[in-house]
C-alpha cells in the first residue's frame, strides 16, 4: 500500500535470496489480505458508496457528491481492468525482469519527487471531477509493471491534478479496492491450484493483512505532514541494490 511497489518486493525477493519464484497468481493471492485490510479500514465510505449505488439504481439520478465518487471510482477502474487482460501474458513474464523492474523503482521514484515537490496543493478529495477520476484511472495502468506501484502512480496523478497529500492517498486507497477485488478473484483460484491452502500462503495472506492496514494508517497520518520524498529515497536505493547485484552475477 505503500507507494514503494509490493509487487516489486514479491518478485525481486526470489531473485535477491535464490528461491524458487511462486509467481503472478501466488502474489495477487496475497492481496487477498491486501483487500481484507482495505474493506475494514474504509469500511464506513464502502457503506456510504454501497448506500449511494442503490440509491443511483433506485432513482438513476446522480445528485449527491457521494453519488458522483461512486461514478469516478467506476470510471477509475476500467482502464486498468482493460489494461490487465490486455497485458496480463506480459505481466506473468516480461513485466517481471529485475533490470526492468528497477528502472522502473528509479525512474517514479524520481517522477513522485518531483511532482509532489512542485505541486500546488489547493485541492481535496471533495473537489475531485470525472476528468480527474479517468486520468487517475489511466496512471493506474501503469502499474501493471512491477516497480512502478499503485499507489505510487496513483498518488502522483493526484498530486500532478494538484490534490493535496492526503487527498491523493484516500483516492488512491478507495479506488484501488475494485481492482484488487477484480485481480484476486481472477488469480486466487490459480494460486490455490497451484500451492493448495499451503502455509506460505495463509500465512502470506495474514502478513499482507496486517501490513496493509498498518500501512494505510502510517501513509495517511505521515502525509499529513510530511512529503513522499522518503518513499521515493527509498525507491532509489533499491534500484541501486537491483543493478548491483546484477552487475555482480554477470
Amino acid at each position: 500500500m505503500l507507494p514503494i511497489s509490493s509487487s516489486a518486493h514479491l518478485t525481486l525477493a526470489p531473485y535477491f535470496f535464490n528461491f524458487r519464484d511462486p509467481g503472478l497468481a501466488f502474489d495477487v493471492a496475497l492481496h487477498f489480505g491486501t483487500l481484507l485490510a482495505l474493506m475494514w479500514y474504509f469500511r464506513a465510505d464502502w457503506i456510504d458508496m454501497i448506500a449511494s449505488a442503490w440509491r443511483i439504481a433506485r432513482t438513476r439520478q446522480i445528485q449527491t457528491i457521494h453519488e458522483r465518487r461512486v461514478l469516478y471510482l467506476v470510471m477509475a477502474t476500467i482502464p486498468a481492468g482493460i489494461g490487465g487482460l490486455l497485458l496480463n501474458d506480459y505481466a506473468e513474464s516480461t513485466f517481471r525482469s529485475p533490470a526492468l523492474i528497477a528502472s522502473t523503482l528509479a525512474i517514479m521514484g524520481v517522477v513522485l519527487w518531483a511532482v509532489d515537490k512542485w505541486s500546488v496543493r489547493a485541492r481535496t478529495i471533495e473537489d475531485i471531477t470525472l476528468r480527474d477520476a479517468v486520468l487517475v484511472g489511466l496512471a493506474q495502468v501503469l502499474a501493471l509493471v512491477p516497480g512502478v506501484s499503485r499507489s505510487g502512480s496513483t498518488i502522483t496523478a493526484g498530486r500532478a491534478l494538484h490534490l493535496d497529500r492526503p487527498s491523493a492517498a484516500r483516492f488512491s486507497f478507495l479506488m484501488s479496492m475494485p481492482i484488487t477485488m477484480a485481480a484476486v478473484a481472477v488469480k486466487m483460484p490459480e494460486a490455490i491450484r497451484l500451492e493448495g491452502f499451503s502455509l506460505p500462503l495463509v500465512a502470506g495472506v495474514a502478513a499482507a493483512a496486517v501490513s496493509s492496514w498498518f500501512s494505510i494508517t502510517v501513509l495517511l497520518r505521515y502525509v499529513s505532514k510530511h512529503s513522499f520524498g522518503v518513499f521515493a529515497a527509498y525507491r532509489l536505493v533499491l534500484a541501486a541494490a537491483v543493478f548491483a547485484t546484477m552487475a555482480l552475477r554477470s
